[in-house]
């Protein structure tokens, strides 16, 4: 991830907490969570002269790879936990 998706992706999310700190994503539809994101990703397009499409792809596709490498680390901080100690 390059700096500038790093700072998009923190941009985006940061404005997810102010817009949806109170939904449950595992019980609001996806549609309804991209329809709260939408003005920033709309902002962010706008800066970029890029379609809201092409953000929302990239925007997808950061959120999981930063969430893969996040169980990633989660996987090998414990992986010499034990659990019987």
């Amino acid at each position: 991830m390059t700096k500038d998706q790093e700072i998009m992706l923190n941009r985006i999310n940061q404005y997810a907490e102010e817009v949806m700190g109170d939904i449950d994503p595992q019980k609001v539809p996806i549609s309804e969570q991209l329809d709260k994101l939408k003005p920033i990703m709309e902002t962010i397009a706008k800066e970029q002269n890029r379609s809201l499409e092409d953000i929302f792809i990239e925007y997808m596709d950061l959120a999981s790879e930063f969430s893969v490498a996040n169980a990633s680390k989660f996987k090998e901080d414990y992986l010499d936990f034990d659990l019987n100690s």
